[in-house]
């Protein structure tokens, strides 16, 4: 069982989007977006076994200190699961022994990282893998909207209602104009922790670019009696899951509950075009209530040498310690200076 590298460019994308444990992160489109996001260099590899195709490995290489890795997807590119597409009976535990081979050999990695929707935490046991994992939450969009609406909390759905007495509207975008709305509002959301994004307006903008033509994203506004902009919602969605990816709101309008009638709007829009699994896009106690259910992914890594797997969790440690010191220098600026002795 071995992985051959495809041609990006020449792949047949439609077969490959007929595979039945595909997902929206391993489109075309997607995989462009995180190249375009990240300055990273697509992967697509075919895996045989002597001639028979056995299935597909979809990821991406970037250069960290000077070192090639391999992501499946990586910390920081908003992906939460790339993986692989295999035909039925083919074990993933197999094929990520092919990829480790593949990823130091043919492609000269040093770092290999993969999570996958359809892995076990059994499949990289026993491999010198790290097993860590992507926590989330899941809502079974197979229910009637009946039962979905009253297996969320009461107090949910009473801001669902007040959303909809207030006059919110929520309506769905196509413009690239929405990736700076949202991104304004997310900008107020970390504000209010002392924090900035952890990514630039610029990302939100080539997400819009990449995915909204083919129609595998859904852009909502969620607009007051007024017809102010107050919240938007970023959700895509391909095959049987979709996803949440991000919301934001200004605070000041946050007592008409926008947040939760976009959630609402996206649950049953997934749901009408055949979506039967929503992923809450990570953890946060606040998703539970809408009555879903707890869920991980694992997502396993390992270095071809010890040391450059403790540079790679050094890194993410700076990353997380420089996005607080951001945060507080941005509250210094927006704040006024109580005496001369805080200068």
């Amino acid at each position: 069982m071995k992985f051959h590298s495809i041609d990006i460019k020449s792949a047949d994308w439609k077969r490959l989007d007929r595979f039945a444990d595909r997902t929206v992160f391993q489109t075309r489109e997607w995989i462009n977006f995180v190249a375009e996001a990240q300055n990273a260099q697509p992967v697509l590899a075919e895996l045989r076994e002597q001639e028979q195709v056995l299935g597909y490995f979809t990821g991406l290489t970037v250069t960290k200190f000077g070192m090639r890795v391999l992501g499946s997807s990586f910390p920081g590119w908003t992906t939460p699961y790339i993986g692989f597409n295999l035909n039925p009976g083919v074990s993933r535990r197999a094929a990520l022994d092919a990829l480790e081979t593949f990823a130091w050999s043919e492609l000269k990695c040093l770092h290999l990282e993969v999570s996958d929707p359809y892995f076990s935490f059994d499949d990289g046991e026993g491999r010198g893998f790290k097993s860590e994992s992507y926590f989330s939450y899941r809502t079974d969009l197979t229910r009637s909207e009946a039962d979905l609406f009253n297996g969320m909390d009461s107090a949910c759905r009473r801001c669902i209602r007040k959303a909809e007495k207030s006059g919110l509207k929520i309506e769905e975008a196509h413009d690239l104009a929405f990736a700076d709305e949202y991104y304004e509002q997310l900008k107020d959301v970390f504000a209010k922790q002392s924090l900035v994004p952890t990514y630039s307006g610029e990302r939100v903008r080539s997400l819009v670019r990449n995915l909204e033509p083919g129609g595998n994203i859904l852009l909502i506004r969620a607009r007051n009696s007024g017809g102010k902009c107050i919240a938007t919602g970023i959700y895509p969605g391909f095959n049987h899951i979709a996803e949440f990816w991000g919301n934001a709101s200004y605070r000041a309008y946050q007592n008409l509950r926008p947040n939760e009638a976009c959630h609402w709007y996206a649950i049953r829009y997934w749901k009408n075009r055949g979506i039967s699994i929503f992923d809450w896009g990570g953890g946060g106690a606040y998703k539970e209530k809408y009555g879903c259910t707890p869920y991980s992914v694992p997502w396993f890594t390992k270095s071809r040498y010890p040391i450059v797997g403790r540079m790679r969790d050094e890194a993410r440690n700076m990353f997380a310690r420089k996005q607080k010191f951001l945060g507080w220098v941005q509250g210094r600026r927006s704040s006024p200076k109580r005496n001369a002795a805080e200068e």
